[in-house]
């Protein structure tokens, strides 16, 4: 345990003994600096905090299969992830990325690569679904430790439930009473040095929590934190420093929808049949006799024979009452004699006004729009300012969870190009601010919305057309008024060759700039016709001159 497992990626940057702060360096993901109680931190005690976590996952994933939970989670996920039989769901941006086209072409087939040991294209559902409902995703980078050039071989997934991530302040020593590894600064300020790594435990003990530990004996490993992908939701518990995952604020609604849904099947079930009331007379009688006398006539009418289907018998079980069954009440003399009336059931029996409004609060709190329970619920196809408020916050919710689970790409593409030396530590420090990611869009007004853009885009070019050349430049108009992504441009500019090549466009050379029509055979450019008419009045000319040069003559 005195040693990580795994690699570790130095960065070769070396703090001025200047730059210091009392207060740790953080990333706000809701992992506290835990103190360890032995020296280096070869003992770690986090029992409470573990517990708590693993009983979190747990619910997150029961809740999950929940039908009403789980049919918004598939909406969400849906939404974020989309799968088409051309494309892959997620592509590399770096239109933003100030680089060479070499080292893009270079990032571009680095990321297809770990798409490809991911399996993200035929996984990417699967490997969302697992995020959002945990709420965090760890996978271990696997490389060939004698030849680290060859970049990641292998990403496994590993469990949240065996997985720890630890931020943890150095001790000091008890024989030198001085901080490990504390730089020192200022009188009486030391900056403190922060250890992170992971916490692997193969075989956790759920019951007690404890999952941390030093030695083998308790069955942990300790990770470096650039030998795993570690991707949060971004929710944080900050008065106990737990991770959330986004299914914690549905917790309180599910519970309630489920209470609600029991107490109603209970409640039809016992106010559903119709039940009868027998009054019957039992005169004078005295108290002792009337109840003999009642019992009598409640044996001779009443009926319950059941089926009992373990021994396939038939037996009477009229010793038993249920609350469904009839009542049988005593009359005295005097009064109207033996009567049979009929209790009604219950009459508002129909009424699901409750249920759905703890369906609606539930998909609330999920962040799915309420017009998506139902069913047979559809949308119209106007223009996209028409679309609900609900459906445009749920597209900015799903577009905030796509720019979180995007972390994970970047983590690995680092690792990637760092260890195949593209890159340097240093270089990605400018550069992975800059690198986005482009996901498929399959919403419902996504589609309109783009096409009101695309004319609203090409309106703009016709006015800015006739100042191009003097005022803008082309490659302006294509990034700013069309939005043309480098990408994008360099696929037209070969689109369009390619097309020109075949014959399905016609060659610019042998168009007129002026008329925009084509030149005639053998004609280029450079030779442009002159008018019929001017050469017309030329010929008359030239033949008055010399009919006046021949009258002078003479």
């Amino acid at each position: 345990m005195a040693k990580l497992f795994g690699f570790s990626i130095d960065d070769g940057k070396s703090k001025s003994p200047s730059v210091i702060s009392p207060v740790p360096k953080t990333n706000q993901d809701g992992v506290d600096n835990y103190i360890s109680s032995g020296f280096y931190g070869s003992y770690l005690d986090i029992e409470g905090v573990y517990r708590t976590e693993h009983d979190l996952i747990r619910r997150y994933r029961e809740m999950a299969l929940h039908p009403e939970c789980d049919g918004a989670i598939e909406d969400v996920v849906n939404e974020a992830i989309v799968s088409d039989l051309y494309d892959s769901p997620v592509e590399i941006e770096l239109s933003n990325l100030n680089a060479g086209d070499a080292l893009k072409k270079a990032i571009r087939q680095e990321f297809r690569n770990i798409k490809e040991i991911l399996d993200f294209d035929r996984k990417a559902h699967e490997i969302f679904r697992n995020w959002y409902v945990d709420g965090r995703l760890y996978y271990l980078k696997v490389i060939d430790v004698k030849n680290p050039m060859e970049g990641i071989q292998d990403l496994r997934y590993i469990d949240p439930m065996k997985m720890k991530f630890v931020r943890q302040q150095k001790k000091e020593d008890p024989r030198t009473k001085i901080q490990v590894g504390a730089k020192g600064g200022a009188e009486g300020v030391n900056e403190p040095d922060i250890e992170e790594y992971f916490l692997y435990t193969a075989k956790p003990n759920y019951n007690s929590g404890m999952v941390a530990g030093s030695g083998a004996k308790r069955g942990s490993v300790k990770i470096a934190k650039d030998s795993v992908v570690y991707c949060s939701s971004g929710l944080v518990d900050r008065n106990k420093g737990t991770v959330l995952s986004y299914m914690h604020k549905a917790i309180k609604a599910l519970n309630q929808l489920r209470m609600i849904e029991d107490s109603l099947v209970i409640y039809r079930l016992s106010r559903a049949p119709e039940r009868r009331i027998f009054y019957i007379d039992v005169g004078n009688l005295p108290k002792v006799k009337a109840e003999q006398y009642l019992k009598e006539v409640m044996s001779r009418y009443r009926n319950k024979l059941v089926y009992d289907a373990n021994t396939g018998e038939v037996r009477d079980d009229r010793k038993f009452m249920s609350m469904m069954e009839d009542f049988w009440l005593p009359r005295r003399e005097g009064g109207r004699g033996t009567e049979i009336t009929t209790l009604p059931g219950g009459q508002n029996l129909g009424e699901l006004a409750d249920i759905e409004y703890f369906q609606k609060k539930l998909y609330r709190a999920l962040g799915v729009p309420e017009s998506r329970i139902a069913a047979d619920g559809g949308f119209n196809l106007g223009r996209s300012s028409e679309i609900l408020r609900d459906e445009l916050k749920f597209s900015k919710f799903v577009g905030r969870l796509r720019k979180r689970f995007s972390a994970m790409f970047n983590d690995m593409l680092r690792t990637q190009l760092i260890l195949k030396n593209i890159v340097t530590p240093e270089d990605w420090e400018s550069m992975g601010e800059h690198i986005q990611y482009d996901f498929l869009y399959d919403n419902q007004f996504a589609e309109l919305k783009e096409s009101e853009m695309i004319q609203s885009r090409l309106g703009n070019l016709a006015t800015i057309e006739p100042y191009i050349g003097k005022f803008y430049s082309t490659e302006f108009v294509r990034k700013k008024i069309l939005r043309q992504t480098d990408s994008e441009i360099e696929e037209i500019d070969n689109q369009i060759e390619d097309e020109i090549q075949k014959g399905i466009l016609p060659d610019p050379s042998q168009i007129d700039p002026i008329t925009g029509q084509p030149l005639p055979q053998g004609q280029d450019l450079g030779d442009v016709p002159q008018d019929q008419d001017l050469e017309a009045e030329a010929e008359v000319t030239d033949a008055e001159a010399q009919k006046d040069a021949r009258k002078a003559e003479i």
